[in-house]
Formats: C-alpha cells, structure tokens, sequence
C-alpha cells in the first residue's frame, strides 16, 4: 500500500452532535410594529464561525456558526434574532492546512441548515413573515479569508474568524 492511500484510510470526518449553544428574540417596538402601514424593514445579517478543541487526543472539535440578523424600519430596531448553532466533530487523519479548510468550511456547510432553521424559527415565533437565510459558500469565504491573510502577512496582522 502506499503512503497516500494509507494517510486517506485514516482520515476521518464524523458528526457527533449538533446543539443550539445561545439563541435570543428581541422585538423592542412589538406590539405597534404589528400596526404599521407601508411596513418594509431592512435586514442585516452578520454571520461567524468559530471552532474549538474539545479534545485534542481524539481530534474531537466544536465549531459554532453565530449568525445575528437585524431588522429596521426607518432606523427603528423591528427585531434582533441571535442564534449560535454549534456541533461536534471528529476531523483527523488531516494536513493541517486540510484541517483548517474542514473546520472552517466543512462543518460550517454541515451546521448552516440547522442554523437557517432555528433562526427562521425564532422569528416566525415572534409574529413575522417567514425568514430564510439565503445559501453561504463557506468554501469561498475561507478562500477569501486565505487571501486576505496573505495579504496581511507582510503588515503582521491576521483575523481568525469568518464573517459574512
């Protein structure tokens, strides 16, 4: 057998566990909200991952995807839905440089569904239209993030997470 087969029969990528980690509704301008006419808010949404070991022996890591989404309507707070969505990963058998493109992209992709879900969720709960978080390409962003690191190299700055 040869050393690249042996390293790919050792890789592993397992999904253990996905959990809201913090998740929070706030609707400061309910219940007029729900009465006004030629109602058009604006939504701003700000969306972070971040990844943690859990247990480095077994490659067990925690990545979390943090999405904020604000509503406004003529520079007025309509709602505020915060949302972390976390899972747990076992990711070994890596080059670190394929180890930081799984947490950063890869499991990214793999929590995003259940985090358009729960954000969604949250805001129908809290008496609006249905809202969907359109599609992320979490490959592309880490690809922009590598970018933008070489580019910094040289002024000795780096950022450590993504943010949509």
């Amino acid at each position: 057998m040869n050393e690249a087969a042996d390293t790919s029969a050792k890789s592993r990528f397992h999904l253990h566990q996905v959990f809201i980690k913090d998740a929070s509704f706030e609707s400061p301008r309910s219940p007029e909200v729900f009465t006004w006419k030629d109602y058009r808010p604006e939504t701003e949404i700000d969306l972070k991952a971040q990844q943690n070991v859990v247990d480095a022996e077994q490659h067990i890591y925690e990545v979390t995807l943090k999405a904020t989404v604000t509503a406004r309507h003529e520079d007025q707070v309509v709602f505020l839905a915060e949302v972390q969505q976390a899972g747990i990963f076992t990711v070994e058998g890596s080059s670190p440089e394929m180890l930081e493109m799984m947490l950063e992209a890869a499991c990214p992709n793999v929590l995003f569904p259940f985090l358009r879900e729960t954000v969604a969720g949250l805001i129908s709960k809290g008496g609006f239209p249905q809202f969907l978080l359109g599609p992320v390409n979490f490959d592309a962003m880490y690809l922009q993030k590598k970018e933008q690191e070489a580019g910094q190299a040289g002024n000795g700055e780096t950022e450590s997470i993504i943010t949509a």
